[in-house]
């Protein structure tokens, strides 16, 4: 696989071919069919001034998303929180915040959620969607970051990432995050440090690509990365704060590791015909 590098982390993930990839700008762009086969095409933007909407996907987060929202909204973002079935005032909180409140009237899961926030952006004009979690854990004052790079460099898809200062993870949660990014970046060819962050840009060229991801749980957020990269989409990382608190973890160790290695086996399955039918080696 090729590796385009660029400042920030920018990659382009393509069988290596006899000629090199195109470059726009610093970043390899991804491959012409893939493009042009998009549904949605990337419309025109300012380069200067991309619309990107603020998605924050949610469940029972209770005295922490109005502030979440307030802290985005004061920087002069327009958010959509979509409240993943939550019992508790949520949804009152986030729209007293100055969000739009999608609300799920049963938890779904997070593949649902962030698929729900997405279609909405997809029938809007956004140029992008900044995605973050309701708990605090990432900071709104870092879009900025995010929306630096996506200016800068174009990318599909950028991630952010918390190694710089990992050593302010709880150890369980540090030692299953390298573990899945080490396993996911063999998937991908090629390394991503932090593959379970879950701040993150998806640009309207990718909508069509994540909204196919089918994964109920938080297996969804891996599966976009595999499904962006299995096609060609251009990625950067970029540096965030590494913020935890007293909010416990919604991730169920058993149910949504099952989930994860079902999500894996169907993915490498679908890797293979997709090989093959590019008449591409490895299939």
């Amino acid at each position: 696989y090729s590796l385009v590098p660029s400042r920030g982390f920018c990659f382009n993930f393509t069988r290596l071919q006899p000629s090199k990839p195109r470059l726009r700008g610093t970043v390899a762009t991804a491959p012409r069919a893939a493009l042009e086969n998009h549904p949605i095409r990337l419309k025109s933007m300012s380069s200067e001034n991309p619309k990107v909407l603020v998605l924050i996907p949610c469940y029972r987060e209770q005295g922490r998303i109005g502030g979440v929202v307030r802290e985005a909204v004061a920087l002069g973002h327009s958010v959509v929180v979509v409240d993943d079935g939550s019992d508790d005032a949520t949804s009152a909180e986030a729209e007293a915040a100055g969000a739009k409140v999608i609300r799920h009237e049963v938890n779904k899961g997070k593949g649902p959620a962030v698929a729900t926030g997405l279609a909405h952006a997809q029938a809007g004009d956004w140029d992008a969607v900044v995605m973050l979690d309701g708990d605090g854990q990432h900071l709104p004052a870092e879009i900025g970051r995010f929306l630096d790079k996506f200016r800068e460099a174009k990318p599909d898809f950028i991630i952010g990432t918390r190694m710089a200062d990992a050593a302010k993870m709880p150890l369980v949660r540090r030692c299953t995050n390298r573990f899945m990014s080490w396993l996911l970046s063999r998937q991908l060819g090629c390394r991503i440090s932090d593959t379970q962050c879950g701040y993150r840009l998806i640009a309207r060229r990718a909508f069509p690509v994540a909204l196919d991801c089918t994964s109920g749980g938080f297996s969804a957020e891996s599966e976009i990365l595999l499904q962006l990269a299995l096609r060609g989409f251009t990625m950067c990382e970029v540096p965030v704060s590494t913020v935890y608190g007293t909010e416990l973890s919604k991730i169920r160790p058993v149910r949504d590791t099952l989930k994860f290695i079902k999500m894996l086996a169907h993915f490498r399955k679908q890797r293979r015909r997709f090989r093959a039918a590019a008449g591409r080696p490895g299939a």
